[in-house]
C-alpha cells in the first residue's frame, strides 16, 4: 500500500467523532464508501457519525459487517448491526467468513486476514472507492507500543496510516485516528447508541488486551498524556520513514523499471543504506521487513553474487531471485502437476492460467490434436524441440537459455505434450511437427503465470 501517514489534529471534545466523519467524507466528495463495522462501540459512532455528514457531503454511504463465527454470540452481533443499518437507513452487506487453522498467526491474526479479504471482496462486488476503518488515537498507541516491543524500525513504530491506498486502488481511511477514545464514549452517550462487546476484548491471552488492561493504564497513572503523546510519536517516525523511503528511492539509482533492482546499487552503499534499501524494495514488492540477522543474510548473498550463483531465497511466502545482476520477487515454485486439456479456453494451473485461443493457420493444430491425450506439466528434463523445419530438434534447455529467460521462469513454464511428445512451449512456440497448416484450425498458446501475492 502506498500510504499517507499524517493525522488531522485533534477536535475539541464532544465535537470530534462528528468532525471527524465530516472532514473524511467530504474529502471523498460523491464517492461510494462502506463503513467496516463490527457492532462494536467504536465502528457503531463512526456509522452512525457518517450517515449523518454524507448527505451534506454527496458520499454514497454503505456499511460492511464481517461475520467470523468465532463466538457464540457472532449471529446476534451481525443482526444487530442490520438492525442499526436499516434504522440509519444505509445499506450494509454481511460476510461469512470462515478462520480456518491458525497455525503459526494466531486466530487474532488469522482472523484479521479473513476480514480484510472479505472487506476486499465487497469492495470488488460494490465498487467501492473507500472503506472507513474505526481505528482511533488510542488504537494507535496500542499499535505503537506492540511495534516498540517486537523491536520495529521507523515504519512499524509509524503504526497505523490515517489513509493509505491498495493495488486496487481502494483507500483505506481511518477518520477517528485523532480522536481519543473517551471521545467516543461521550458520543455514543450522547446519542444513546447501543453497541455489542466482543467478548474476546477482555482476554488477556491476546497482546493487544494485555496492553490495553495493565499496561497502558499503568503509564496513564505516570503520565496522564499517554495516548496522546504515543501517537504523536507514531506521527514522527511516519515521517522517518517517510524520509527514508524517499532515501531508498534515491538510492535505487533508478533502476528499478523493470520491477528488479541492481544488485550494484546494494553493494555500493553504506550497511545502514543498503539495510534501508532492501527493506524498502521488499515493500514494494507487499513483503514485510525481515529480522535483522535474516536482513544481514540476504544482503550478503544479494549485494555481490557470483556470476554463476544460482541465488534462491525464499521470504514471506515469495521467492528472492537474481538474474543478470539484478533481484527479482518471484512466486515460489508450484507442487508438481499433470494436467489434462479438454478444450477449455482456460486452463487453470497451480501458478496461473495456460490459455487456448482459437487461430487459423497458426499455433497447434486442432485436428491433429483433437483424438490424442493432451497433457500439460512441467519441465522433467531432457526434452527437445524444433521450431525451423529446416533445423534440427536442438535441446529445450538451450532454447529457454537462448530466451534470456530467469532459471525460475524457464522452470515454471508449463509444456503442452500430445500422447507424451512436446509439441508446444508458451513462449517459444509450437514444434514444426505438431503446427497448425496454412489455412487449417488452430490453437494459439498463452501463459499468464499469477504474480506474487496474487489470488
Amino acid at each position: 500500500m502506498a500510504s499517507s501517514r499524517r493525522s488531522a489534529p485533534a477536535e475539541p471534545r464532544g465535537e470530534a467523532v462528528e468532525a471527524a466523519a465530516a472532514r473524511a467524507l467530504a474529502a471523498l466528495g460523491g464517492r461510494r464508501v462502506a463503513v467496516a463495522c463490527s457492532g462494536g462501540r467504536d465502528s457503531i459512532a463512526l456509522l452512525h457519525a457518517c450517515a449523518a455528514a454524507a448527505p451534506a457531503c454527496g458520499a454514497q454511504l454503505s456499511a460492511i459487517h464481517v461475520h467470523h463465527g468465532l463466538s457464540a454470540h457472532a449471529d446476534a452481533w451481525a443482526d444487530a448491526c442490520a438492525r442499526f443499518a436499516a434504522r440509519l437507513g444505509v445499506p450494509l452487506a454481511v460476510r461469512r467468513v470462515v478462520v480456518g487453522d491458525a497455525g503459526a498467526l494466531g486466530v487474532e491474526a488469522a482472523a484479521r486476514e479473513a476480514r480484510y479479504a472479505a472487506l476486499r471482496e465487497v469492495a470488488r462486488e460494490q465498487a467501492l472507492d473507500a472503506i472507513a476503518l474505526a481505528h482511533h488515537q488510542d488504537d494507535q498507541a496500542e499499535t505503537f507500543l506492540l511495534q516498540a516491543l517486537r523491536g520495529a524500525g521507523p515504519h512499524g513504530l509509524a503504526a497505523m496510516p490515517a489513509s493509505a491506498r491498495d493495488a486496487d486502488g481502494l483507500l483505506w481511511t481511518r477518520p477517528l485516528l485523532a480522536v481519543p477514545r473517551q471521545d467516543i464514549e461521550r458520543y455514543v452517550a450522547r446519542h444513546a447508541l447501543a453497541y455489542v462487546d466482543d467478548d474476546s476484548n477482555a482476554s488477556a491471552r491476546h497482546r493487544r488486551n494485555a496492553l490495553r488492561v495493565d499496561v497502558v493504564p499503568a503509564l496513564a497513572r505516570s503520565f496522564p498524556a499517554t495516548s496522546r503523546t504515543l501517537a504523536r510519536a507514531a506521527a514522527h517516525q511516519s515521517e522517518a520513514a517517510l524520509l527514508l523511503d524517499e532515501l531508498a528511492a534515491l538510492d535505487a539509482q533508478e533502476g528499478l523499471g523493470d520491477g528488479a533492482l541492481p544488485c550494484a546499487a546494494l553493494a555500493a552503499l553504506s550497511p545502514p543504506r543498503a539495510r534501508n534499501l532492501l527493506r524498502w524494495f521488499l515493500r514494494a514488492h507487499g513483503l514485510p521487513a525481515p529480522s535483522t540477522a535474516r536482513l544481514a543474510a540476504m544482503l550478503r548473498q544479494l549485494a555481490a553474487p557470483r556470476p554463476d550463483a544460482q541465488v534462491c531465497l525464499h521470504h514471506a511466502g515469495a521467492v528472492l531471485g537474481v538474474h543478470r545482476g539484478r533481484i527479482r520477487v518471484h512466486a515460489a515454485p508450484p507442487p508438481r502437476y499433470e494436467v489434462l486439456w479438454r478444450g477449455e479456453t482456460d486452463l487453470r494451473l497451480p501458478h496461473g492460467v495456460l490459455t487456448f485461443a482459437a487461430a487459423t493457420g497458426e499455433g497447434l493444430a486442432a485436428d491433429r490434436v483433437a483424438d490424442r491425450a493432451v497433457t500439460v506439466a512441467p519441465r522433467s528434463g531432457g526434452e527437445r524441440l524444433a521450431l525451423d523445419e529446416r533445423r534440427p530438434r536442438r535441446a529445450l534447455a538451450a532454447w529457454l537459455y537462448d530466451a534470456a529467460l530467469p532459471p525460475w521462469e524457464r522452470d515454471a513454464l508449463p509444456l503442452v505434450r500430445c500422447d507424451g511428445e512436446l509439441a508446444a512451449v508458451p513462449v517459444l512456440g509450437v514444434d514444426v511437427a505438431w503446427r497448425a497448416a496454412p489455412g487449417r484450425p488452430g490453437w494459439r498458446i498463452a501463459w499468464q503465470p499469477r504474480g506474487v501475492g496474487a489470488r
